[in-house]
């Protein structure tokens, strides 16, 4: 197999980004597969020494094919250090797979998303491979589709991110001319319009909402395992965009994800349950809020 090089995007988390890396190093595929580490700079003072100690820590590293350090010499923030640096790697190989320091991955998470991108790779109407799950607690296939795309534990292909709009109003104004703002927002069950509104007006920078608008507008889809492979670490307060909370946590797949050709369709049942899923979680509104902050921002 030709395995896809690792994107992993860094800032100021020493100890996530050790666990970050020590999870990874336990996929057996590693031995194979180059790593690109992107060490974006100190956003002020405060955050000079931790972001230090970070690259210390990256310096480190063995077990991977090859190792490259980019270690940028200003900050460019995490949206722009993500879109410069996925654009870079994934236009050199062709296919990618992207992580942030704050993403523990199960020792089956590499052979999905090579498998996954294997199979799925001349299919025009898929963007994009996803790891994590949320804990919808049904009963669903061992993957299926859902519109558009996703950002924690994920991968794509040359041809794929090309269709990467960051023009947020141009995005905006599609969905509302097409009168698509109900389906965008999952049935009205997830303020992404709001998100895109907030991207445009500044109060908010996220190349995730940009990608998920891009991809949806397109008519394309994302594949999802029925068991997570991603666990986000990083909702403890300690990062730029993250708040403490455990309603999006899933338990790793004890077991390797059948990877099979699908019907490229959304999945009706999986929909409808994130749909109750966010509903349910709307009557939380501070919940809804740390959603926000700590997956798009």
């Amino acid at each position: 197999m030709n395995y896809a090089p690792v994107c992993l995007f860094v800032y100021n988390r020493p100890e996530h980004t050790k666990k970050t890396i020590d999870y990874l190093l336990k996929n057996k595929e590693q031995k194979e597969t180059d790593l690109f580490i992107f060490s974006d700079y100190a956003k002020n003072e405060s955050h000079l020494s931790s972001v230090r100690k970070v690259r210390e820590i990256i310096r480190n590293i063995n077990g991977f094919k090859n190792i490259e350090i980019i270690e940028r010499e200003s900050n460019l923030g995490l949206a722009n250090s993500i879109i410069s640096g996925v654009t870079q790697v994934v236009n050199k190989y062709g296919k990618v797979i992207v992580l942030e320091d704050d993403l523990i991955t199960s020792p089956f998470f590499l052979q999905y998303m090579n498998r996954a991108l294997d199979i799925y790779s001349d299919e025009s109407k898929v963007a994009s491979i996803h790891g994590y799950n949320y804990p919808l607690n049904v009963e669903l296939p061992e993957t299926f589709f859902l519109k558009g795309a996703d950002c924690w534990g994920w991968a794509t292909w040359k041809n794929k991110w090309q269709h990467f709009n960051p023009n947020a109003q141009e995005l905006l104004n599609e969905i509302k001319a097409k009168s698509l703002t109900k389906e965008f927002d999952l049935n009205n069950s997830f303020p992404y319009v709001k998100m895109l509104e907030d991207q445009v007006s500044g109060a908010i920078d996220s190349w995730a909402i940009r990608w998920l608008a891009s991809t949806f507008l397109k008519d394309m889809y994302t594949l999802y395992p029925k068991n997570t492979l991603v666990i986000n670490i990083g909702m403890d307060n300690t990062g730029i965009h993250c708040s403490k909370t455990d309603v999006f946590f899933s338990e790793f797949s004890n077991k390797p994800i059948e990877v099979i050709k699908r019907p490229i369709e959304r999945d009706d049942k999986a929909f409808f349950t994130l749909v109750n899923f966010f509903y349910k979680e709307k009557s939380f509104l501070t919940k809804i809020k740390r959603k926000i902050k700590s997956m798009f921002n």
